[in-house]
């Protein structure tokens, strides 16, 4: 089987870490990847790793990430051949959900816009310009690269999803290997207690599918250092302080969703776990042009998991998703 050598991937990250203090998070990664590669591999690994051994070998690459799509270019049109074997190793890596991304003139239309959601969320923001970033649940990394783009420091995302790491560095193998994005595929809960070593956390789309929602924000506040921001977005449902939905099984046939909390209890609950000056910044509805099929994530998205006689409701019978984003301080 072809492995996948996180080690040298993840060199110049563990370099960084001792050099901030961090040698014993270092270590424990160290363990992780070791178990996640070494010790209990994916079966995907190998078709993975060839997806992203076809992609072709492209000089002077220019990367604009302050656009809609994360856009890789170069002076001259890549020749016929290459331009095919792009795409065929950008597709072994399909489906790609979270985007979109623009490789040398071949656009990847991801089922999720997710530039609509950082249009919202970013007029909310802190300047991001030399901070320490971390972004939980960061799917293939869109988001970490426009932070970078922003101007942070440092930007690490952590995601357990596999495919998201080798959709991340189809990213990042064309572009400098100084720059200082890492994605990990770790879960929150596998970061050192009391870490305190990021200016920014982002924790957007994950917090209904933690079981206890106030553990999932004291986690997050122990990554932040005093006076950090917590930037987080969830679904969450209308309703008075102290309402909150709980789904008798799936919502919008998503497994592991636990609590839809109303704005106000959720703004009650960053009160009670010890964040001050939480605002809600935005509010809206899940569109089915924000999320849908597409050539590049070709199985079911929204629209199949709405009722089609009201989609204003899912299809069980719940109110439709809306999501907030609230900002919060660390003391």
């Amino acid at each position: 089987m072809t492995t996948f050598d996180w080690r040298e991937c993840s060199a110049p990250l563990f370099d960084d870490l001792d050099s901030r203090g961090l040698e014993h998070w270092r270590i424990l990664l160290q363990q992780q990847l070791h178990q996640r590669f070494d010790e209990n591999p994916h079966g995907d690994i190998a078709r993975w790793m060839e997806a992203l051994a076809t992609l072709p070998a492209i000089p002077a690459v220019t990367a604009d990430l302050n656009r809609s799509a994360i856009s890789l270019s170069t002076d001259k049109p890549l020749p016929p051949d290459k331009a095919e074997k792009l795409e065929q190793g950008l597709r072994g890596l399909m489906p790609w959900r979270k985007g979109p991304f623009e490789f040398f003139g071949t656009y990847i239309d991801t089922e999720w816009r997710s530039d609509w959601k950082w249009d919202r969320v970013s007029p909310y923001l802190s300047d991001l310009s030399g901070r320490q970033i971390l972004d939980v649940g960061c799917g293939s990394g869109y988001h970490c690269w426009r932070m970078l783009g922003e101007g942070a420091s440092r930007v690490i995302g952590i995601d357990p999803g596999l495919l998201f790491l080798f959709q991340f560095l189809s990213v990042k193998g064309y572009i400098s290997p100084e720059q200082r994005i890492d994605l990990l595929p770790i879960r929150v809960e596998d970061l050192p207690p009391k870490l305190e070593a990021f200016d920014t956390t982002f924790s957007m789309g994950v917090l209904y599918h933690r079981r206890s929602p106030l553990d999932h924000l004291l986690e997050l506040k122990d990554t932040l250092r005093p006076g950090g921001e917590l930037v987080l977005e969830t679904l969450i449902v209308d309703g008075p302080e102290g309402y909150s939905l709980m789904p008798e099984d799936r919502y919008g046939r998503m497994r592991n969703v636990w609590f839809l909390p109303s704005c106000d209890t959720l703004l009650r609950w960053l009160d009670r776990t010890g964040f001050r000056n939480a605002r809600v910044v935005d509010v809206t509805e899940t569109t089915i042009e924000e999320q849908r099929s597409t050539d590049w994530m070709r199985f079911q998205s929204l629209r199949d998991f709405l009722d089609p006689d009201d989609p204003t409701q899912t299809v069980e019978g719940y109110p439709g998703p809306k999501r907030a984003t609230v900002v919060a301080d660390k003391p």
